[in-house]
């Protein structure tokens, strides 16, 4: 029966169809809808990226720290926990996987189901992703910064974290655009929302979308100009989600590298020459 899940979902052969079970994914019958379905296509693609940063970590330092934010139900968690930590649960200490989740609710549905299944190195902060920066439950370095869909601006508070804590790596599929879209409906009476460039966000859909383009771009910048290399690729194809752009970002270079110094020249240019004055900071 597990056999055939498993070739039905397309999923590993170490991969628990008990953890997805308990998540809610798939149900005690081992039926899953569609949305569900979508959910964990989409899971299992991200985990393919995310794996080879662990790995690679773990045989530079011995052990590595994840860092969730926006975690939700944890499914990100929960699931690179099973397929990544547990194989490993022999070893010497492999690490831990923290998730950062405001809802207190669904933090205490993860520490419940954590202790349930075992899984001894997660932990769950009821806290926002700006105060888990100063948080003393959390080290204070973190290899892996993750947010998968981190809604309002917890995506951008997920790499102030990511700088603050000299993330090696950090692993970004954007949500909301609500700092930007924000920032526009601030300056509408700025240059730019004057000149021709104004057209760009005239309408609601158009600024949506213009808007998140542009919030990506400035956020692929963010942290170039604080030594990062960045990749940006698509996660899933538009049939599964309208929010599959990925942000792959590995720390590279450090202060006064040429390549900080034009991320860092860019981005204040776009900043000032869409008037987003709020958005300063970033270019600091």
């Amino acid at each position: 029966m597990k056999q055939i899940l498993h070739q039905q979902l397309n999923l590993r052969p170490e991969q628990s169809i008990e953890l997805l079970k308990a998540l809610h994914i798939v149900t005690r019958d081992g039926a899953i809808n569609q949305d569900s379905r979508r959910k964990l296509k989409q899971v299992n693609h991200l985990l393919q990226f995310i794996e080879p940063l662990l790995a690679s970590t773990v045989a530079e330092r011995g052990g590595v720290s994840v860092v969730d934010h926006g975690a939700g139900k944890s499914y990100l968690g929960f699931m690179l926990y099973d397929l990544f930590f547990q194989s490993r649960k022999n070893d010497a200490k492999t690490g831990h996987i923290y998730g950062i989740e405001t809802r207190a609710e669904l933090v205490d549905k993860s520490v419940e189901l954590a202790k349930q299944l075992g899984f001894a190195d997660m932990s769950f902060l009821n806290v926002s992703a700006a105060d888990a920066i100063t948080s003393p439950k959390l080290p204070a370095a973190i290899d892996v910064v993750t947010a998968l869909h981190a809604c309002d601006t917890a995506t951008d508070d997920a790499i102030a974290f990511a700088l603050a804590k000299r993330a090696k790596y950090v692993v970004l599929v954007p949500c909301c655009q609500a700092e930007l879209a924000a920032c526009f409906r601030k300056e509408k009476s700025n240059a730019a929302a004057k000149s021709s460039l104004g057209e760009l966000w005239k309408h609601p859909i158009q600024a949506r979308e213009f808007g998140s383009q542009l919030t990506n771009v400035l956020r692929g910048l963010w942290l170039e100009a604080n030594g990062y290399h960045v990749t940006v690729t698509e996660l899933v194809g538009w049939e599964h989600s309208m929010k599959n752009e990925l942000i792959i970002a590995q720390f590279k270079h450090g202060h006064g590298n040429p390549a900080r110094v034009k991320a860092r020249a860019r981005l204040s240019e776009l900043i000032e020459t869409f008037g987003l004055s709020d958005l300063r900071r970033w270019a600091v």
